[in-house]
């Protein structure tokens, strides 16, 4: 068996530039603290600063994951 691939397949599929801007998302919405960096609104107790971070969090990994479906095939 060889390594080569199927030329049934192309192995260069150009992925669109929205995939790779998708993942610049995450560092442009905490780049900048001085947007964020306020007490309010409050969201169960907790100030704006910690909540929105903790909200990128979770987004940032199902961006990830998008991404990484879309580069996989």
């Amino acid at each position: 068996m060889s390594n080569q691939p199927n030329p049934s397949t192309p192995t260069n599929k150009k992925k669109g530039p929205l995939v790779w801007a998708m993942l610049a998302v995450p560092y442009l919405a905490l780049c900048f603290p001085q947007i964020y960096a306020r007490e309010t609104p409050t969201l169960f107790g907790f100030p704006f600063f910690y909540w929105y971070q903790f909200v990128w969090v979770i987004l940032t990994s199902v961006l990830l994951g998008v991404v990484y479906r879309r580069l996989k095939d």
